[in-house]
C-alpha cells in the first residue's frame, strides 16, 4: 500500500497520494479524519475516482448524506443544462460554511472534478479558509469579546451577493428556507474553537446594525487573509474534502457555460453548533 502525506500551507491543507486500493479500503480512513480536523482540506491529486467508487470512498470516513432529493452525488455546476438548480449554486461564489441553516451542518464534502471545460486560468478555482487558525491567532482580548456573541444567519442574505436587485418572488423563495441564530464562535466538543461567519451571516443578535456589518466583515477579512487560505487549482481527476465545521469555501467566479464540472459527496453532520 502507497500513503505519503504533505502539508500545502503551514496553516491549512494537505496533500496525500496514495493508490485507488489503499482508500477504498479504509484502512487509512482514521488517519485521513484527524488529518482533516489538523488540516482543514485534504487533497488527492488526480485520483480519478468514478462515483461509484467516491461513494465508497466516503462511506469508508463516516454516515454517508445524500442529497436532499436523495442522490447519492450532487453535479456541481453553474450550468442549468445540467444541474436544473444550479442558480443556488451562484452564493458558492463568495465565502460561506454549508450548512448554516441547519442545527447540525455536514461534518464533511468530497468534491472530485470531472471536467474543465476551458475555464480561463484563475478561473473555477476553490478557495478554503481555516476557521479554527483565525479564532486561534486573535487576541485574547477580541476572544473574550466574540466570545457569547450569537449571530442571525439567513439564507436570503446571500441572494444580494449575486442579486442586488431581485424580485419580489425570488426574495421569497429564498426567505422560505428559513434564519437561523447561531453561535459566533463554535465551541466544538474537542475543546477546540471556530468561527461561525460566511455569506449568510445577516447580523450580531443585539448589536447596532452598522456595528455588527462592520465587526462581520473585519472578521471575514481577517479570517480569509492569505496565511489562512488554501487556494486549489483543480486538473480533471482530483478529489478534494474539507473539513465543513472548522473551514469556509468558495469558488472564483467562472462562466457557467464552459464546461466546468464537479461531483460531490458528503458526509452527515456529527456535530451540533454550540
Amino acid at each position: 500500500m502507497s500513503f505519503t502525506i504533505r502539508d500545502l500551507t503551514p496553516r491549512i491543507g494537505a496533500e496525500i497520494r496514495a493508490d485507488k486500493d489503499t482508500l477504498l479500503s479504509g484502512t487509512y480512513a482514521g488517519k485521513i479524519r484527524e488529518l482533516l480536523e489538523q488540516r482543514g482540506v485534504v487533497v488527492f491529486p488526480q485520483i480519478a475516482l468514478t462515483d461509484e467508487e467516491q461513494i465508497a470512498f466516503t462511506e469508508t470516513l463516516g454516515t454517508f448524506a445524500p442529497e436532499i432529493r436523495g442522490e447519492r452525488i450532487y453535479k456541481v455546476t453553474l450550468d442549468t443544462k445540467v444541474n436544473q438548480l444550479a442558480d443556488y449554486l451562484k452564493g458558492s461564489l463568495y465565502w460561506h460554511i454549508d450548512g448554516t441553516m441547519s442545527p447540525m451542518p455536514i461534518l464533511a464534502s468530497l468534491l472530485s472534478s470531472r471536467a474543465l471545460g476551458d475555464v480561463p486560468p484563475g478561473g473555477g478555482d476553490t478557495e478554503f479558509c481555516n476557521t479554527y487558525a483565525a479564532y486561534e491567532d486573535l487576541p485574547e482580548a477580541e476572544k473574550r469579546q466574540l466570545d457569547g456573541m450569537r449571530v442571525m444567519h439567513s439564507a436570503w442574505n446571500s441572494l444580494f451577493y449575486y442579486e442586488p436587485e431581485p424580485d419580489i418572488e425570488h426574495l421569497r423563495q429564498m426567505m422560505r428556507i428559513g434564519d437561523n441564530e447561531l453561535p459566533l464562535v463554535w465551541t466544538h466538543r474537542s475543546g477546540r474553537k471556530s468561527l461561525v461567519l460566511g455569506c449568510t451571516a445577516r447580523h450580531i443578535v443585539g448589536m447596532d446594525f452598522k456595528k455588527s456589518a462592520e465587526l462581520l466583515v473585519q472578521l471575514r477579512c481577517w479570517a480569509t487573509q492569505p496565511k489562512f487560505v488554501y487556494r486549489h487549482k483543480w486538473s480533471v481527476g482530483d478529489l478534494v474534502m474539507w473539513d465543513n465545521t472548522g473551514t469556509m469555501h468558495r469558488a472564483t467566479p467562472y462562466d457557467p457555460n464552459c464546461g466546468r464540472l464537479l461531483h460531490r459527496t458528503k458526509l452527515e453532520g456529527e456535530e451540533a453548533f454550540a
